[in-house]
């Protein structure tokens, strides 16, 4: 065999499958939305929301505000330019030109900020539900920390937000990315309330339409999910998740399926149990092998 023959004869093969037109190659790469950036700014992100916990450094008190107003401008600028980089190829902002996108970016870029000190006040309600629920909690620092439900409702929490103003893409990743490290899976356009806690939180997945309550606990393995996924695409927008009520409690491996599916308030779900219809306020679903 020649084998430099061969390389080359390779090497030729796979450039030429770059040359049509399918989805797979998107071989314009300074026009991409930047993953890579987009999760480098979810860390700046966390300093914003817990600045005395993912900070780089330990700021005195009167030079707090001022290195985190820079952490904040460097945002603004940056969130701007991912912004415009993942709206350019929405179909929702395909009749605007290139000045009008700029101008729509910006608006959704401090849409989006001011919103932070919102989210602040919801996390804080989080934090709480995760100390009160927790007994193996020491106290709310350790949460903050270490616990992986914390981190991945916190950046679950943004994501919701940019996913209601619109922006694609971005949302997803940042989402997907609390995934990979944690191992929860909360699509960002789910609503979830106050005082949400997760336990152990390994294997929970959590789609879109989904609607959750407050003072919700879910522990590990729990699916809210949809009945099926065959129409595909054809289920776009529709209801195809489970609505959760207040005061609910979901232990862990439980299935809770189906757009039309209500739990109300006040009700405990069983281990491993398998849910496909509503189930009445201050109930007990119990698995029975």
């Amino acid at each position: 065999m020649d084998f430099d023959k061969r390389t080359e004869e390779t090497v030729n093969k796979i450039l030429k499958s770059y040359e049509d037109k399918k989805e797979i190659n998107g071989i314009d790469i300074s026009n991409q939305p930047d993953k890579k950036a987009i999760i480098e700014i979810i860390s700046k992100l966390l300093k914003i929301l817990y600045p005395g916990y993912y900070s780089d450094r330990i700021y005195r008190q009167y030079s707090l505000k001022n290195n985190m107003a820079a952490t904040i401008e460097d945002v603004i600028f940056n969130m701007n330019k991912l912004t415009f980089n993942v709206c350019k190829y929405a179909n929702a902002f395909a009749d605007l030109s290139e000045d009008e996108l700029h101008e729509k970016v910006a608006e959704i870029t401090f849409s989006f900020m001011d919103k932070l000190p919102e989210i602040r006040e919801i996390l804080e309600t989080d934090i709480e539900a995760f100390y009160e629920g927790d007994p193996a909690a020491y106290s709310k620092a350790e949460i903050l920390l270490s616990y992986p439900g914390l981190y991945a409702v916190s950046i679950y929490r943004m994501a919701h937000e940019l996913y209601r103003l619109g922006v694609p893409i971005m949302p997803r990743i940042m989402t997907e990315h609390a995934h990979s490290r944690t191992g929860i899976d909360i699509h960002p356009g789910a609503t979830i309330g106050n005082y949400f806690f997760i336990d152990h939180g390994t294997g929970i997945v959590i789609g879109e339409t989904t609607i959750i309550g407050e003072h919700v606990k879910i522990y590990q393995g729990v699916t809210l999910g949809g009945l099926s996924t065959r129409g595909g695409q054809r289920l776009k927008g529709n209801k195809r998740h489970p609505t959760i009520g207040n005061n609910v409690t979901i232990y862990s491996g439980a299935s809770i399926l189906g757009g039309n599916t209500v739990v109300e308030d006040d009700v405990v779900i069983g281990g491993n149990a398998f849910v496909t219809s509503s189930v009445m306020k201050g109930s007990r679903v119990v698995f029975d092998n």
